[in-house]
């Protein structure tokens, strides 16, 4: 399938400007860049991101070392009532996860709220980058950055 396919649903056509491939760093000493890569699923029904890193270094921190995700697949559908996205996510660990999500105007925002772990993301797009930071809370009331990050476009 063509990867720069358009989206079926004209609803999906929001999140356009994320196809492609990406460089992402991740602002965490000793970590090399991962990448990422958006691409249309189903001729368009769906947004796939796939994400890797070729190698942690062992200059990278023991907890990064020793709970890398990668790869992680996401697969992005839309709530027609709603508007949102839904987010269905799982990674090497075995971890499986929904979140809600939007791209609006160039904010990519996702959050999910689960009983002890809480989680949010905001992105924002500016041109062939993107960059965005992951927080967490253990009420969803107290938030902690747990880190930045910047998406830098490679390919369309």
């Amino acid at each position: 399938m063509n990867p720069n396919l358009q989206p079926a649903p004209a609803l999906l056509a929001p999140l356009a400007p994320l196809v492609g491939r990406w460089t992402v760093q991740t602002h965490v000493p000793g970590l090399t860049p991962a990448w990422s890569e958006f691409t249309w699923a189903e001729n368009g029904l769906f947004l796939r991101q796939v994400s890797d890193i070729d190698e942690i270094p062992e200059s990278a921190p023991q907890e990064w070392r020793e709970h890398a995700p990668f790869p992680t697949t996401v697969l992005i559908g839309l709530d027609d009532a709603t508007g949102e996205f839904t987010m269905l996510y799982a990674d090497a660990r075995g971890v499986h996860r929904v979140y809600r999500m939007t791209f609006i105007d160039g904010i990519w925002r996702i959050w999910r709220n689960a009983p002890g772990f809480h989680q949010r993301f905001t992105g924002t797009l500016q041109g062939d980058t993107i960059d965005a930071q992951w927080e967490f809370s253990k009420d969803g009331t107290t938030w902690n950055v747990d880190f930045t990050l910047t998406y830098t476009r490679t390919t369309t």
